[in-house]
């Protein structure tokens, strides 16, 4: 058997040894560590244009920017030669940072205040140019018909260069969360009473002293302009009252319905609860698209109020023909949007509707109807063909990408602001800044 003892004669050396080793772990000296240190002045050349690649997306969108006529936006700037006030900013940069917040998935002007300051790809925008959020919200919200027309202005330039192409559209819409509360629905005599205590709220700030102690200038400034929106709001609640109840009470309602007192929101008065696609029932706005099949592009666009997509597709289909110029000839459109007024409508004014066929009581597609006239007679013979068929099949992967990259890339998975005037401001920053980040190439000169 071999022996494993140490050779004869080593064990002293083995257990000097390990003394040492266990004398040197005992000592061992701090280790060296990179610490920072804040208090240190650092001088660093910087310039902004070389932080960015050069492929950066907000390269690509101020390329774009600087394409587009803004003469509309100069236009409305009173600041000017010798005048009195401060400079305005420039509705390029103003423009360009939205497009790019939108690209970003920023849809909050608070957020897009403290980028501007600590980003770098929107200190690049910026220049130097310093912006507070009331700034950035304000043209964000305050120029629909401008942004209407800058919209298509770009649809026109992408159709006449061959990008885009209207004879066929797909149409969709998406129930966008509003920015209410449920519970801020309340019936007439509810608003009424807000309203009284809302108004004596703003007297009693009237009468308070501008020297009032602990009150600073801006914070008055603010409480006040809070009442007054809060008032406004109210009041508008109460002025929609009657139309509502009125539509209520129609005969097309059954009578459980129309017994029904109506409620509006005190906070977003023009938004209106929807059945949104979780099966829950929230305040919401209808969003309404219409796609380019071949392109991608989208080339209408429009927010209502109303749940029911059945009335929306002739008005989608006239606002592409007046941004374009161009006949549609061809409408794709889900079984959502299948009333056959509107049906009779498109086909009698030459446009091919592709919708799927209602079904009947026995689960089975509707192929005639007493009540059709000839214009619904064409449609039900045309989806019973294959070739109709196989056109129908691209509305769902047209009309589902936009509406997957508006809420999952672009952020717009609900409204932060309040009214459909608003609303669609914001509807209409998405898509310009969905066709401007897809076809930027064929948008640069």
């Amino acid at each position: 058997m071999q022996d494993t003892r140490l050779i004869p004669g080593t064990e002293a050396l083995a257990v000097s040894a390990a003394a040492r080793t266990k004398k040197l772990s005992s000592q061992r000296q701090a280790p060296r560590l990179r610490r920072p240190d804040r208090a240190q002045t650092v001088l660093e050349p910087v310039c902004l244009d070389e932080r960015l690649p050069a492929d950066h997306a907000v390269r690509t969108i101020w390329r774009v920017v600087e394409q587009l006529d803004l003469s509309g936006f100069y236009d409305e700037i009173a600041a000017r030669g010798s005048d009195p006030g401060r400079r305005a900013t420039d509705p390029k940069l103003l423009v360009g940072l939205w497009l790019y917040a939108a690209v970003d998935g920023v849809g909050n002007g608070r957020k897009l205040d403290r980028l501007c300051r600590e980003h770098d790809a929107y200190k690049w925008l910026c220049g130097g140019v310093s912006l507070n959020y009331h700034t950035l919200n304000d043209f964000r919200v305050g120029h629909e018909k401008l942004l209407d027309a800058l919209f298509t202005e770009v649809l026109t330039a992408l159709t006449d260069r061959g990008v885009v192409r209207i004879e066929r559209i797909s149409q969709d819409g998406k129930r966008i969360r509003a920015s209410a509360g449920s519970s801020s629905f309340h019936r007439e005599k509810t608003l009424r009473r807000r309203l009284k205590e809302v108004r004596a709220y703003v007297e009693e700030l009237k009468r308070q002293p501008d020297d009032a102690p602990g009150e600073s200038a801006r914070r008055r400034a603010a409480q006040e302009r809070a009442a007054r929106e809060k008032q406004h709001r109210l009041e508008q609640a109460l002025a929609l009252l009657p139309e509502l109840q009125a539509a209520r009470n129609s005969p097309k309602n059954n009578k459980k319905d129309r017994i029904k007192a109506v409620r509006v929101s005190r906070t977003d008065p023009e938004s209106r609860k929807m059945k949104m696609a979780d099966g829950g029932i929230r305040p919401a706005y209808n969003m309404q698209l219409a796609t380019d099949p071949t392109s991608g592009a989208i080339v209408g666009v429009d927010v209502v109020n109303s749940p029911a997509d059945s009335q929306q597709s002739g008005p989608l289909r006239e606002q592409v023909e007046r941004r374009t110029g161009r006949k549609v000839k061809e409408h794709l459109m889900d079984a959502g949007y299948v009333a056959m007024a509107q049906i009779d409508a498109a086909e009698r004014a030459g446009v091919a509707v592709y919708a799927p066929l209602p079904l009947g009581k026995d689960g089975q597609p509707v192929t005639a109807s007493r009540w059709d006239t000839p214009g619904t007679t064409a449609w039900r013979t045309r989806m019973q063909t294959h070739a109709a068929k196989e056109i129908y099949k691209q509305r769902a992967p047209t009309s589902e990408r936009p509406n997957a990259e508006f809420q999952e890339r672009l952020g717009l998975r609900s409204f932060a602001v309040r009214g459909l005037r608003r609303v669609r401001c914001v509807a209409l920053w998405t898509a310009l800044a969905y066709n401007v980040i897809h076809f930027a190439d064929s948008l640069v000169t």
